[in-house]
């Protein structure tokens, strides 16, 4: 209102026209004092605002101390350490060396790479000035002119070095070679040969290995970011949305769950991570799935679901992981690989569906849009699955009919007994 009195005396103080000043202050009125029908609409966008911006705020510094501890990441690696394990149960990892150097890290794995060829030619270039040494060839011993190396133009302990990497890789100068004079250096010879190919095949089928292992290929499967649980074929279910991003597809596919929760058994025992079969379908089963398009999966929340008792109001309350996982051939390798990942009761959205994402163009192709592939529509669902059964066992009971056996239809007749 300030500003409008301000702007308003200094219009009139210059020499534009009366109606300027007027429309001036009108327009002013509008922005400064809105209409009374569009506060509501004020309300509500600011209400909106505000909403968003504390979400933000708790996501944002607060959201990862609420987060519950779970064993399985979205990204399907497992959170657990091994404690207390004794010296000799350490000593089979050695035993198993391919698969501990499989394990292991990039950063770990190319370190072991490169120590073990640079080990060995620093190695046997020791070994190579050791017998040149021993066989006096070196410039220091002063050899006759009619003297015969064990192996030409070694100096010293740079050229050994550089004579066991020309023999190691092959490379084959020509500079240097070794001569017919010592036993020693044909055997060193061979054996360096034969240690540098075991060597060559170790590591290059490691790294190879390791990069066309099936892991690398489930990183290509998605699931959606959250779970929800509405009405599907009348029935209560729990629905995952699960799509493969290559056009490649995996055969023999076959998706099961575990529900992972803390139980106490009737003897008073608590079992940390108790896990019970969570079987979850599709409209043609729950193996061989054709995977060439997204795919909605859901697990029917019956009398035998561990989901049954809960309810929309309870669901934040517990705690239980999902573990979900799909099991493939992967189609251009015959590679079995395993797909995982979880849900907590914070991303299992009660009432909600998913949107469609598969569409078809007017070119008669089926597009796929994965902008929608993790968003959700709110629908009408029951609260609870028992809400729902004992709903549709009353509607039963209304359609059903009994028969009574001792009943006897007799009829009856009409006297008037009534005399005038």
């Amino acid at each position: 209102m300030l500003t409008r009195l301000v702007l308003s005396a200094h219009l009139s103080s210059t020499t534009s026209p009366p109606w300027t000043h007027a429309a001036i202050s009108w327009e002013l009125d509008n922005v400064l004092m809105p209409s009374p029908r569009i506060w509501p609409q004020i309300r509500v966008l600011t209400e909106s605002m505000f909403k968003h911006l504390r979400k933000w705020v708790v996501t944002r510094f607060f959201g990862h101390s609420r987060q519950k501890p779970r064993l399985v990441s979205k990204d399907g690696r497992c959170n657990i350490e091994f404690g207390n394990v004794e010296a000799q149960s350490r000593f089979i990892f050695f035993v198993d060396i391919w698969t501990t150097v499989l394990d292991l890290k990039w950063r770990y794995k190319m370190t072991i790479f490169i120590t073990a060829f640079l080990g060995s030619w620093f190695f046997f270039g020791l070994l190579w000035y050791a017998v040149a040494y021993i066989h006096k060839d070196l410039p220091e011993f002063h050899p006759s002119a009619n003297h015969t190396p064990c192996v030409e133009n070694i100096n010293g302990l740079t050229s050994a070095f550089l004579f066991s990497l020309e023999t190691q890789v092959t490379i084959g100068y020509g500079f240097r070679c070794v001569t017919e004079q010592c036993a020693t250096a044909i055997f060193l010879l061979i054996f360096q040969s034969i240690l540098g190919v075991i060597i060559n095949s170790f590591m290059c089928g490691a790294i190879l290995a390791k990069i066309s292992r099936p892991k690398k290929r489930a990183k290509t499967i998605t699931f959606s970011k959250n779970a929800v649980i509405s009405k599907r074929g009348g029935k209560l279910c729990l629905l995952i949305r699960v799509a493969n991003l290559r056009k490649s597809l995996l055969i023999s596919s076959h998706i099961y769950g575990k529900l992972l929760k803390t139980t106490v058994t009737p003897e008073g025992e608590t079992i940390i991570l108790d896990q019970i079969n969570i079987n979850f379908v599709v409209d043609a089963g729950n193996e061989n799935l054709f995977f060439i398009s997204p795919l909605t999966i859901y697990h029917v929340i019956d009398h035998n679901s561990p989901f049954f008792h809960m309810a929309a109001e309870t669901l934040l309350q517990q705690d239980f992981e999902l573990v979900v996982f799909l099991d493939g051939t992967v189609e251009s390798t015959s590679a079995t690989c395993q797909v995982r990942t979880s849900y907590v009761p914070e991303e299992v959205l009660w009432g909600y569906r998913f949107a469609p994402i598969v569409s078809k163009t007017k070119e008669g192709k089926y597009r796929v849009d994965f902008h929608n592939f993790s968003k959700t529509v709110e629908v009408e669902t029951p609260h609870c699955a028992m809400c729902l059964y004992n709903e549709k066992d009353v509607r039963a009971r209304m359609k059903r009919g009994y028969d009574n056996p001792n009943f006897i239809l007799s009829e009856v007749n009409e006297t008037d007994d009534t005399k005038m």
